[in-house]
C-alpha cells in the first residue's frame, strides 16, 4: 500500500508522497481504499472519487482548476485532463476576519531574542560584513569582476569578502526601467549587509555616479567610495587602492548582540515540485510567523504566484487601504502582462509540472503559504525599502534572480528560498536553500542547507520550525550557507520596456 496525503478534508484529490504503479492501493483518510488507474509518479494527484468533466478539483480545500474531462477514483490528475479556472482582471471585495486579524496582531512582538550582526550607524543591522563593488552600467563588469578577484588578497579582520555584483544595465533605458535601475542600485548601496561599497561608473552612461548620487542619499564617505573609469589614468590601480581603504575601514567592524526586530528576511521559492506546498512553503511560513513574533519583517514578492490565492492574501490585510493597494499590485501585474501581449496564466513551468504541479493555482496556493499566518501591513513598489515590521508584500516577478534581488534590495539581509528542483543560484544576500523533499537534499548536498522533506518521513512541523529557525539565527550570526562558501552571488534587475 503506497503513501498519500490528503491535504484538507474537502479534497478530492491526494498527493502521492512515492511514485505508484497502476493497480497500486492507497488507503485515505475516511478508511476506503482506492486502487491507481494509472501509473502516478511521486508528488503528483490521484483522483479519490469520480469527478465530473467541467467539475472543480480540489486541492488545499480550494479549486485549483477543473477537469477537461470525466476523471475515474484513481486516475492521475495532471496537465492532461486538468485546465486552470483563472481569467483576466477581476474586481475583489474586502472580506477580513477582524477578530482573527485582531487577535494575530496582538501576538507580534511579543518574543524576545538576540542575534550577533553588525550594527550601522543608521541603525540597520547586517548579518555580513562584505565590500561590496556595485556597477552603474554593465560596460564596466569586466572591471568590476578583475577588481574582485585582486581585492581578495585584501581581506582581513571581519570583513568577509570582496563581491562584483555585476548586471546589464545602467544605460540605454527608458522611464519606469532606467528609475528602477538607480532605486535597485542604490537600495543595494545603503544595503547593511555591506561595510564597505565601491560604486564603478563609466562616465557617459545614463545612470552615471552623479545622477545616482541623489538616489543614494546621505552616505558615510569611508564606507562608500566612487570611481568613475573614463576620468581615470588607470582604473584598475585607483579601484584597488580604493577598496584597500574600504577594507582597512570595515575590517575593524564586530559583530554584537542585535535584537531579532532587526531581522528581515525574504521569502521565496523556486524550482517547486509537488511537495513544495506541503512541507517546504508551509514551514517557511512558520518561519515567517516566528519572526514576525519577534518584531521583526518579512516579504513576500512572486506576485504572478499569488495570482488564484490572492483573495487570501487580501482577507488578511490590516486595513482597507492595505487591501487597495494589494488589489493594485494584483491587477496591475496583470495589466502588465496583457499590454505585452502574453497570457497572464503562462506557468508553472515545465519544471514545476513535472514535479507535479498542474496549473498555476495549484503553484499560488502552495507559493503562498510561505507567508504564514500573520496580517499584511504594508505593500511595496518594486525598488522600495521597507521600514515596516510585519508581513510585507513586494511588487516583483517570480524570476528567481530578479524576485531575490528585489527582496535583498528591500531590506533582507537573508532570503529563505525554497525548492523541490534545487537551484544553485543565490543573490546579493545569504539565500538559504530549503529542499521540500529529502531526494534532492541528498542528492544535491552542496546545494541544500537544510530539508523540510522530513516532515514526509514522520518529523513535526514543531520540532523543524524550532531547528530550521535556530539555523537562521546561527546564520545571522556568521554561519555560513552552501552557497556563499561555493563563493555563488548573483543580481537582477528587473527589465519591462524599451531597450534603446
Amino acid at each position: 500500500m503506497k503513501k498519500n496525503l490528503q491535504i484538507h478534508p474537502m479534497d478530492n484529490v491526494v498527493v502521492c508522497l512515492e511514485a505508484v504503479d497502476k493497480g497500486d492501493s492507497i488507503k485515505i483518510s475516511d478508511g476506503r481504499e482506492v486502487f491507481s488507474l494509472d501509473d502516478i509518479p511521486a508528488g503528483h494527484k490521484m483522483a479519490i472519487k469520480d469527478i465530473g468533466e467541467g467539475e472543480d478539483i480540489i486541492k488545499y480545500g480550494y479549486a485549483i482548476g477543473h477537469a477537461t474531462q470525466a476523471l475515474k477514483e484513481g486516475n492521475w490528475v495532471h496537465t492532461h485532463d486538468v485546465k486552470t479556472n483563472l481569467e483576466g482582471i477581476l474586481s475583489y471585495k474586502y472580506e477580513p476576519n477582524k477578530e482573527y486579524i485582531e487577535k494575530r496582531s496582538a501576538k507580534m512582538a511579543t518574543r524576545k531574542g538576540t542575534f550577533k550582526g553588525f550594527v550601522r550607524d543608521n541603525g540597520k543591522v547586517g548579518i555580513r560584513n562584505e565590500v561590496w563593488i556595485v556597477p552603474t552600467v554593465g560596460c564596466v563588469n569586466n572591471i568590476a569582476q578583475a577588481l574582485a578577484k585582486q581585492a581578495s588578497s585584501f581581506v582581513k579582520g571581519s570583513v568577509d569578502e570582496v563581491v562584483a555584483f555585476t548586471h546589464n544595465y545602467g544605460c540605454s533605458q527608458t522611464g519606469d526601467d532606467q528609475e528602477h535601475t538607480r532605486t535597485i542600485l542604490a537600495d543595494l548601496i545603503n544595503h547593511p549587509n555591506a561595510g564597505g561599497v565601491l560604486v564603478l561608473g563609466l562616465g557617459c552612461e545614463n545612470s552615471n555616479i552623479d545622477v545616482l548620487k541623489p538616489y543614494i542619499g546621505k552616505y558615510d564617505e569611508s564606507r562608500v567610495k566612487f570611481l568613475v573609469c573614463q576620468q581615470a589614468d588607470d582604473e584598475m590601480a585607483d579601484g584597488l587602492s580604493l577598496l584597500k581603504e574600504l577594507v582597512d575601514t570595515a575590517s575593524g567592524d564586530e559583530r554584537q548582540e542585535a535584537d531579532l526586530s532587526k531581522l528581515i528576511i525574504g521569502l521565496k521559492c523556486g524550482g517547486s515540485d509537488g511537495f513544495s506546498g506541503i512541507t517546504a512553503n508551509p514551514l517557511v511560513g512558520r518561519i515567517s510567523d516566528r519572526i514576525i513574533e519577534y518584531g521583526g519583517t518579512s516579504i513576500l514578492t512572486e506576485v504572478p504566484e499569488m495570482f488564484g490565492a490572492e483573495t487570501i492574501l487580501m482577507n488578511r490585510c490590516k486595513d482597507e487601504a492595505t487591501f487597495n493597494d494589494t488589489v493594485n499590485m494584483i491587477n496591475g501585474f496583470k495589466d502588465y502582462f496583457t499590454r505585452q501581449g502574453e497570457p497572464i496564466y503562462e506557468n508553472p513551468s515545465p519544471g514545476n509540472k513535472a514535479g507535479g504541479i498542474t496549473t498555476l493555482e495549484d503553484k499560488s496556493l502552495g507559493c503562498t503559504q510561505k507567508s504564514g499566518d500573520y496580517p499584511v501591513m504594508n505593500v511595496m513598489e518594486y525598488g522600495e525599502r521597507t521600514d515596516t515590521p510585519g508581513l510585507n508584500l513586494l511588487c516583483a516577478p517570480g524570476n528567481d534572480l530578479c524576485a531575490a534581488t528585489a527582496l535583498a534590495s528591500a531590506g533582507a539581509q537573508i532570503v529563505l528560498f525554497t525548492t523541490g528542483r534545487g537551484t544553485p543560484f543565490a543573490c546579493p544576500v545569504p539565500t538559504m536553500k530549503i529542499a521540500s523533499n529529502n531526494t534532492i537534499a541528498e542528492k544535491k548536498s552542496n546545494w541544500i542547507d537544510f530539508s523540510a522533506g522530513q516532515i514526509l518521513e514522520g518529523r513535526t512541523f514543531e520540532e523543524l520550525t524550532d531547528e530550521l529557525f535556530d539555523k537562521i539565527v546561527r546564520t545571522a550570526s556568521g554561519e555560513k550557507l552552501k552557497s556563499e562558501i561555493a563563493g555563488f552571488h548573483d543580481m537582477a534587475i528587473w527589465k519591462r520596456g524599451v531597450t534603446l
